[in-house]
C-alpha cells in the first residue's frame, strides 16, 4: 500500500527546467548519436540541462563525452571507476537543479521525441511520477534478440515474474516498472534514500516513490531493444538475486 505524500509540490514554474540524467559506461557504439540527439532537443516551453556521468569506460566513452564539456546546459561527472549504473545516475541526481527529472541511456534503446508525451501529466498537473512503458497493450515480449532466442525469452518471462512481484506487493497494475523513462517532479525525492548501485536502482527508486505516495500512470513509447552482443549489460544469474534484495528492502525498509 502506498501513503498520502507528505507534501505536494506547486505548480510548475512558467518556463521550467527538465533535468536529463544520463549515466554512460562502455558505450563508445551509440553515446555520440545519443548526447547528439539530446543535445538537439527542444521542448517548447521548457529548458532542459543535461547531467552526464560517465563512469570510466575503457573503451573510449569518456573521451567522447568530455567532447561536451562546456556546452550550454550540460554538466559532466567523471566517476574515477565504475559502480553500476545506479551509482552513476544517483551522482547525477546530486548535480541535477531542474524541476522535473529524467533519466536517459546513452544505448540508443530509447527515442528522445517520447519526452512531450512523458511530461504532458506532469504539465497538466494529473501526475507527479511517469513512466514510459515498453509494452502496447496485448503485445508479452519486449525484447527481441537477433540469434539469441533463448536469452530474449527469459528475460521476457522474467520481465513479467517480477512486474507481478512488484504490482502485488504494492497494489499496482504496472506493466513495465522496470523502464528506463522514469519521469518525476525533483520535490518527490525529497526526504528518500538510496543504495542501490546496479539495475536494482529501478526497483528501489520505483518503490520508494510508490511508497511515498506518488502512484505512476504509464505512457506508451517507442523502444528499439539491443541484445547481449550489442552490449546489454545485464547479467543473467547475478543481477535477479540483486532484484529479490532491493525488493525487500525498498518494500519494507525505511524510505530515508
Amino acid at each position: 500500500m502506498s501513503a498520502t505524500p507528505r507534501s505536494q509540490p506547486g505548480p510548475l514554474p512558467a518556463h521550467p527546467t527538465l533535468s536529463v540524467v544520463v549515466p554512460v559506461f562502455n558505450e563508445r557504439a551509440t553515446v555520440q548519436a545519443a548526447l547528439d540527439a539530446l543535445m538537439a532537443k527542444r521542448i517548447a516551453g521548457w529548458d532542459i540541462e543535461v547531467v552526464i556521468v560517465e563512469s570510466n569506460s575503457p573503451d573510449g566513452s569518456r573521451e567522447i563525452v568530455q567532447q561536451y564539456q562546456g556546452r550550454p546546459g550540460v554538466k559532466i561527472v567523471l566517476e574515477d571507476r565504475p559502480r553500476g549504473k545506479g551509482h552513476a545516475v544517483r551522482a547525477g541526481f546530486a548535480q541535477m537543479t531542474g524541476d522535473v527529472v529524467l533519466i536517459q541511456d546513452a544505448d540508443l534503446e530509447y527515442d528522445v521525441a517520447d519526452y512531450e508525451l512523458l511530461l504532458a501529466p506532469i504539465i497538466a498537473g494529473t501526475h507527479l511520477f511517469v513512466l514510459g512503458s515498453r509494452h502496447s497493450p496485448g503485445q508479452w515480449s519486449i525484447r527481441k534478440f537477433k540469434g539469441q532466442f533463448l536469452s530474449a525469452a527469459l528475460l521476457n518471462g522474467a520481465h513479467w515474474f517480477f512486474t507481478a512481484m512488484i504490482d502485488v506487493s504494492l497494489g499496482l497494475t504496472l506493466r513495465d516498472p522496470f523502464t528506463m523513462y522514469k519521469v518525476f517532479r525533483r520535490e518527490c525525492l525529497t526526504g528518500l534514500a538510496f543504495h542501490c548501485n546496479r539495475f536494482d536502482f529501478d526497483w528501489e527508486l520505483l518503490m520508494k516513490l510508490v511508497r511515498k505516495g506518488y502512484r505512476p500512470i504509464e505512457i506508451p513509447i517507442r523502444y528499439h531493444s539491443r541484445s547481449f552482443e550489442e552490449g546489454k549489460k545485464i547479467r543473467m544469474f547475478y543481477d535477479p538475486m540483486t532484484w529479490f534484495v532491493a525488493w525487500a528492502r525498498a518494500r519494507f525498509g525505511p524510505l530515508n
